[in-house]
């Protein structure tokens, strides 16, 4: 009961707080750790005893039950920041995360240390040596704190920025040094004697891990997530996957003397490598961690820490030597390193030094551990929190300051735009692509090469996971899977996955199937429909109807002609579908290498219908085509195209659509649609029906629904 009553109480303050600390502009972090001190020793617990009672633990026991929650709520703020790690973008920046790290690591290493050794002895914890305090000391500055600064930057609004990734990179190379000092401490205090062997094999430790995790551990990850996704039907068994494998890792890390947030980061950072894996783990995740545990986390801490046993000035000036020393040794060797090392400019060093200097996670883990081995008195504990507490306050402004004056170079700038605009983008968010392919028929010994399926699949991603389904009849899955094993060879971008099923449902297999967490369903229709009740055919209209994810049909032969597609017609009206199918288009084209043009047809009305006489309704109506024309336009040349743009007048859209095509020698057409089960039939509209009937190139029919 007790653990129930302090869980409750820490989390309603951390959350208050926390909201209370953002609106001031500072990260919620800041309030959190508040609701702790002021629950604590501090304030509330020894201010009205009887609280105290229920508060704070009364034996090993509830304080051990009490810090499982914490460790849970430290867990998940790393694994959510792994999962926010970019490491291709931070490959980029690999030099000045190398120097900016290197430079804050000796420095600050070298200061703490100073200021270990000149600290008072009644600091120093009961049973250790002033070189274990010393070297304690100097880790604990060395380090910065992944989760905070992660916050910071999201709350700035940084993340995604070079300068937000290269600090994060940073702090990762910080933190992963700093446990590597720390399991090196604990040896020292837990007796153990440190020699040149010890620490090389705790530092060898660290790497094979490292290698083991990138290597067997994303393979294990990938298949795992792929074995679940595709084999298990609980709406939650990715979420289930990722915080299984997450508390595995941590568990690997702790037999190696590591600390398990480590394994948690790491699995994080293995888990935003994997495209398939949807958005809204992510976000399950984020409010697990945000919503419960990294509150409670942050207000165990802050329990811990007695402010009253700090007012004495000897105490007070004790306290601020330690976070002038661990800022200004921080601020200066990330300075150094920026400048000597990644050859960055005066601001923008300096801002890696305010994004660093915040401590607070990692600094108050670090500091309970050292409480826990006796490393540290109760009043240097608390010393080490205030200045975790006080570095954290102090980022979001100095960022602020410092990075008015660092503006995104041109490359950067193209780049956020683009990740904006992904955001909203139907094919920018396509990771997981289900394509049914049919087959193999009598007499056909190898597949047909599926020519646009592949070329179209190849352009939305090189890391895409496709999945080739063939649902085949009784009896024939071994000439099935022989099939697919040869048409699998036509897509080589990412992860190809073959299933085979034998039904004689096709339609009810491939849609089981889509509602696996798929992206976008692609689907082959090269044969004329032959009857106006249907549209591609029967199989194809019925999937298209009531997908639960969006479609796209390729309508024309397995083999065109000409191809790939050296000009590509999109008319759109400005709706959302029409949006898609120039974003479609865009990524077809790979950065200008098929031109794309763009075409708005307005229809012309008969003159005796005509309700303005004026023509003030005639040019309002073509201001608005070529307005949305432009604006697609500039969506294209913010992803590298430059495509042209057209108005025509015309009585009848699809026959100026045909004559464009045909005149101007356009070989693909791409259409966006907007499609919900209706009736019977699958109905795409009379002018996208006419257009797929009469075309004489391919076209690819993209449905947003």
């Amino acid at each position: 009961m007790h653990l129930l009553v302090q869980v409750a109480l820490l989390l309603f303050a951390a959350r208050a707080l926390g909201e209370l600390a953002r609106r001031f502009n500072q990260p919620s972090v800041v309030g959190e750790l508040l609701a702790g001190i002021l629950l604590g020793p501090s304030l509330a617990s020894s201010l009205i005893p009887a609280f105290g009672h229920w508060m704070l633990p009364q034996n090993a026991t509830q304080a051990h039950l009490l810090e499982v929650v914490g460790l849970l709520g430290a867990m998940f703020l790393l694994l959510m920041t792994g999962l926010e790690t970019d490491l291709q973008l931070i490959r980029r920046h690999a030099r000045t995360a190398i120097g900016v790290s290197v430079g804050g690591i000796l420095v600050t290493f070298s200061t703490g240390f100073a200021l270990g050794q000149l600290l008072p002895e009644s600091l120093l914890g009961a049973q250790h040596t002033r070189l274990v305090f010393s070297l304690f000391v100097a880790t604990s500055m060395a380090i910065s704190a992944i989760p905070v600064i992660a916050k910071v930057l999201i709350d700035l609004k940084l993340m995604r920025r070079d300068i937000g990734q290269t600090i994060l990179a940073s702090g990762m190379s910080d933190d992963t040094t700093g446990w590597i000092m720390l399991s090196i401490v604990a040896g020292l205090a837990s007796g153990e004697a440190v020699t040149a062997g010890s620490v090389l094999s705790t530092i060898g430790s660290v790497l094979a891990f490292m290698v083991v995790s990138f290597t067997a551990g994303r393979w294990l990850v990938r298949h795992a997530l792929s074995f679940v996704q595709d084999r298990i039907a609980s709406p939650h068994r990715l979420l289930t996957l990722v915080v299984v494998m997450t508390f595995a890792w941590a568990a690997i890390t702790q037999a190696l003397n590591l600390e398990a947030v480590l394994g948690a980061f790491v699995m994080g950072v293995l888990f935003g490598q994997m495209r398939r894996l949807p958005d809204e783990v992510h976000d399950r995740i984020e409010s697990l961690s945000v919503g419960i545990f990294s509150p409670v986390f942050f207000g165990v801490a802050g329990l811990k820490v007695n402010i009253q046993n700090l007012l004495e000035p000897r105490l007070i000036l004790v306290a601020l030597a330690v976070i002038a020393v661990a800022s200004v040794g921080k601020v200066v060797g990330t300075y150094l390193g920026a400048r000597l090392i990644g050859r960055r400019d005066h601001w923008t060093a300096l801002a890696y030094g305010a994004g660093l200097n915040a401590r607070g996670a990692m600094e108050i883990i670090m500091a309970t551990i050292g409480l826990q081995l006796g490393i540290l008195g109760q009043d240097m504990y608390s010393i080490i929190v205030v200045m975790a507490m006080t570095t954290s306050i102090m980022a979001p402004t100095a960022l602020r300051f410092v990075l008015a004056r660092v503006k995104p170079d041109e490359e950067e700038t193209r780049r956020l735009r683009q990740e904006e605009l992904a955001e909203d983008s139907l094919i920018a968010n396509v990771h997981r692509v289900l394509f049914p392919v049919r087959g193999p028929r009598p007499g056909q010994d190898r597949p047909t090469p599926r020519t646009i399926e592949a070329f179209v699949l190849d352009k939305l991603g090189k890391d895409l996971s496709v999945t080739l389904l063939n649902v085949t009849r009784p009896g024939q899955k071994v000439a099935a899977q022989s099939f697919l094993g040869d048409l699998a060879s036509d897509f080589d971008n990412g992860e190809v996955t073959r299933r085979v099923v034998e039904s004689e449902a096709a339609v009810d297999v491939i849609l089981d199937e889509a509602e696996k967490d798929y992206d976008l369903i692609v689907l082959g229709a090269s044969e004329q429909a032959g009857t106006n009740e249907v549209v591609f055919n029967r199989l194809v209209d019925q999937v298209v109807r009531m997908a639960p994810c969006p479609t796209m049909v390729v309508k024309g032969a397995a083999q065109p002609a000409s191809w790939p597609p050296q000009r590509i017609l999109v008319p759109t009206d400005g709706s959302a579908a029409g949006r898609h199918a120039a974003e479609l288009a865009f990524a077809l084209s790979d950065h200008g290498a098929s031109h794309v043009a763009l075409l708005n047809v307005v229809v012309q009305q008969p003159g005796q219908y005509r309700l303005d006489a004026s023509g003030a309704a005639e040019e309002r109506q073509l201001a608005a085509a070529h307005q949305i024309v432009d604006n697609l336009r500039q969506l294209g040349e913010v992803r590298g195209v430059r495509p042209s743009t057209e108005v025509r007048v015309a009585p009848d859209p699809v026959s100026a659509i045909l004559a464009v095509a045909s005149q101007l020698d356009y070989d693909l057409i791409v259409l966006g649609t907007d499609v919900r089960p209706g009736s019977e039939r699958l109905y795409l509209g009379p002018r996208v029906e006419r257009i797929l009937a009469a075309a004489e190139v391919p076209v690819i029919v993209i449905n947003g629904s």
